[in-house]
């Protein structure tokens, strides 16, 4: 490896998931998931989710961009791009339409075989989430979603049913997406999708409740890894967390402790499915909090025998907290401690644009961890126009990844980290998680469809296409 080159075998790609861009919602046997009963919204305008599927509604995920019909062609354009990886997700429901079927579904299991077949015709390696907000929804009207313990049981049956089957034509896994967003316990979005809970009006009592259901979820991420290392001890199975660094808003000691406390409260998660343990502070805020979850000795025999082989995480964006909103000893909810950051400028949909932080937070990792780490979320939202002649100029996309690039180079040649590799988000335009919009971009490839759901479908290259086709030919030596 020269200084200006990353590791060999390092695993460029790109990052979707299932709900967002495959659509097919009633196809081939699916069933309804979490993302099936959530409406479009805007920024600023939640998502609304409705009980059940509600003729009229607008839900954006039943076609999104129609990759279950179109994944030939889209895999083409990723193996031109020079992919050698490439992050999606298995749809719960395309496997167990319900959830708790007695048997998976012959149909949904054969389109994945034919995705991931079709992947490797082009030398491209399957990073796959087996849970990426697409929880059945029959899951969570008749057991509660992950505050049930029963629920563990059904996770695991559809992991052991994912890693059987294609046992020789997936190496690396992941267990939950951002399993560590529903720290943000009173947002209805987040918590729904992580772990299939309808809140209600009590802040307090929709917190136990998340500590109760992601114990379950850790719980059933350690047996899901235990199992699957039974079945091929080359698999690798990582975590995944939504990585935001917290800073404090000055060098008062107040704001400092503050930003440690907000750190405890996001990455606890993290923490009990690299170490097999719950960190002390975590422990000791459960018990002072009265929330007493149902955890038993048995439970944490089984975190620490299902421990994962990497860390993968997104990150977008890093976090300022100011104890002048509120005191360390008195947070619970994290929004509470938020401030801006007058250091960094913001993108079109707020968010603060950080790439200092990006090394900042592989150091982090790599301190604390002591694992493999690998980027497989990273990106820009952002409108994008379409010119006379076809084209897309998307020089604001190029300069965020490139900038982002520059320090993760920084990271991995200067500061020692150990980085399995880089898969930005929405490699191919998807709809967006969290406004359900297709005006939110991030691929490198343009789709023709708007946030009303009209358009072709067509497909398009954008002028980032090119710089990360370069960028990947290179091995990151050549980011202009």
């Amino acid at each position: 490896m020269t200084k200006n080159e990353f590791p060999k075998g390092f695993l460029w790609g790109g990052a979707v998931a299932a709900h967002q861009l495959e659509g097919g919602w009633n196809k081939g046997g699916k069933g309804v998931s979490v993302a099936d009963v959530m409406t479009a919204g805007a920024n600023g305008v939640p998502r609304e989710i409705t009980k059940g599927v509600i003729p009229g509604k607008n839900y954006p995920n039943h076609e999104a961009i129609d990759f279950y019909d179109h994944y030939k062609e889209d895999i083409a354009l990723f193996a031109e791009m020079g992919f050698k990886c490439f992050r999606t997700s298995i749809a719960w429901t395309r496997i167990f339409p319900n959830g708790d079927d007695a048997e998976p579904n012959e149909e949904g299991l054969k389109f994945y075989d034919d995705l991931f077949d079709e992947c490797h015709k082009y030398g491209i390696e399957p990073v796959i989430t087996l849970s990426h907000f697409e929880m059945p929804y029959h899951l969570v009207e008749e057991y509660g979603g992950f505050e049930n313990r029963k629920v563990i049981d059904f996770f695991v049956k559809f992991a052991v049913t994912c890693f059987k089957r294609y046992k020789n034509k997936v190496k690396y896994w992941m267990t939950f997406n951002e399993i560590d967003n529903q720290s943000a316990f009173n947002n209805d979005f987040l918590m729904c999708t992580n772990s299939g809970l309808l809140l209600g009006k009590d802040s307090k009592d929709n917190e136990a409740r998340m500590y109760q259901a992601a114990h379950y979820e850790v719980v059933a991420s350690a047996l899901a890894v235990k199992e699957g290392h039974k079945i091929n001890p080359d698999f690798k199975i990582g975590t995944m967390i939504n990585y935001t660094p917290v800073y404090p808003a000055t060098p008062a000691p107040e704001d400092v402790l503050l930003a440690q406390r907000v750190d405890q409260r996001r990455n606890w998660f993290s923490d009990v499915q690299v170490w097999g343990e719950y960190p002390k502070n975590v422990e000791a805020y459960i018990e002072r909090e009265g929330f007493r979850p149902d955890i038993t000795e048995e439970d944490r025999i089984v975190l620490k025998e299902g421990t994962v082989d990497y860390v993968g995480f997104s990150y977008y964006q890093s976090m300022a907290v100011s104890a002048k909103n509120v005191a360390p000893d008195d947070l619970d909810d994290v929004f509470k401690a938020l401030t801006d950051n007058p250091f960094l400028k913001k993108s079109d949909w707020d968010w603060p644009i950080d790439p200092v932080g990006l090394r900042y937070s592989l150091n982090l990792l790599t301190d604390r961890y002591h694992v493999p780490l690998f980027i497989v979320e990273n990106g820009l939202g952002a409108v994008d126009k379409v010119e006379k002649d076809g084209s897309i100029h998307d020089p604001y996309r190029i300069d965020y990844l490139r900038s982002h690039l520059e320090e993760v180079r920084k990271a991995v040649v200067l500061d020692g980290v150990d980085l399995m590799g880089y898969t930005p988000w929405g490699c191919i335009d998807l709809v967006s998680a969290g406004t359900g919009q297709m005006s939110k971009r991030y691929g490198f490839i343009y789709v023709d469809k708007d946030d009303e759901g009209k358009g072709t479908m067509e497909r398009s290259r954008k002028d980032s296409f090119y710089w990360y086709q370069k960028v990947i030919k290179t091995n990151g030596s050549d980011l202009d």
